[in-house]
């Protein structure tokens, strides 16, 4: 199953990984405080409870949207046209209906440059208009992550807020924004203030709470020896991918990440760094 949102940053390129990753493991329920494009999500469909959450609420209520209202959602995207004059249209609106506002969201994330979702100080959305002409709307997409979603428990709020909901053999997968640049990462100018050097230390906190419940955790963090020493639960698993989606400026190739995790099996110890 694949995400109907287009996500730069997101773990597209380590879905072919996650279950060599995982192993034999198994799992009571499945939390993502860091949701963004959902990849992960919808790959795994694992655990008897899923706990989703980002900091982002337009983001959140789309999810919500499309778990609960997706035909609507649907109808209000098939009036949008994938033209710049209605781009920057529908771009400076402001809309009450939670439906009309995910079917917004999902309408630039489809149609604006590079899927980058960037907001100005004053929180207003800012992406420049693509010039894609890919049809935006996706229906069948769409209804099957509703199906995918069915169920699911979406919030919007801190990663760690929902700590006293991780049990005993659940699995929390973390995707923070990365902080600090490595290999020329283009990502890192629209992230110094959504995620400081400081979060990344109470992320580590938040892992040793995690930890400490007996829960397990997969982290993705940048390449940097820094974070290896913030990080230090675990030694880190170096990844490769394909750096497929990034600013104007970013450099395209391939780079190494960071995967921190406290599950154990061949293929974590064949790759620890």
């Amino acid at each position: 199953m694949k995400p109907f949102l287009r996500w730069a940053g997101g773990k597209n390129w380590l879905v072919r990984h996650i279950d060599q990753i995982i192993g034999n493991q198994l799992f009571n329920n499945y939390h993502e405080p860091f949701l963004g494009g959902g990849s992960m999500y919808f790959h795994l469909n694992i655990g008897n409870e899923c706990f989703l959450s980002d900091l982002n609420e337009s983001l959140i209520n789309t999810y919500i949207q499309i778990r609960d209202n997706v035909d609507l959602v649907i109808n209000h995207l098939r009036e949008f046209e994938n033209t710049e004059e209605f781009y920057y249209q529908i771009r400076h609106q402001i809309f009450e209906d939670e439906t009309l506002q995910a079917a917004q969201f999902i309408y630039l994330n489809q149609t604006s440059y590079n899927g980058i979702y960037r907001v100005n100080l004053r929180g207003i959305y800012n992406v420049p208009y693509g010039h894609r002409n890919k049809d935006f709307i996706q229906e069948d997409l769409l209804r099957q992550c509703s199906v995918y979603l069915d169920g699911a428990h979406l919030n919007a709020g801190q990663f760690n807020q929902n700590i006293e909901l991780i049990q005993p053999g659940d699995l929390v997968f973390l995707d923070p924004p990365y902080t600090i640049t490595h290999n020329n990462n283009g990502f890192i100018k629209y992230n110094e203030r959504l995620f400081s050097e400081n979060d990344q230390y109470r992320l580590s906190e938040f892992i040793g709470d995690i930890i400490e419940i007996g829960a397990f955790y997969i982290l993705t963090n940048a390449a940097h020896n820094d974070i290896a020493e913030i990080f230090n639960h675990n030694q880190p698993v170096i990844m490769n991918r394909a750096s497929l989606i990034g600013g104007r400026n970013a450099n395209r190739g391939n780079y190494e990440e960071f995967l921190f995790t406290n599950i154990e099996n061949e293929f974590i110890e064949a790759n620890r760094n």
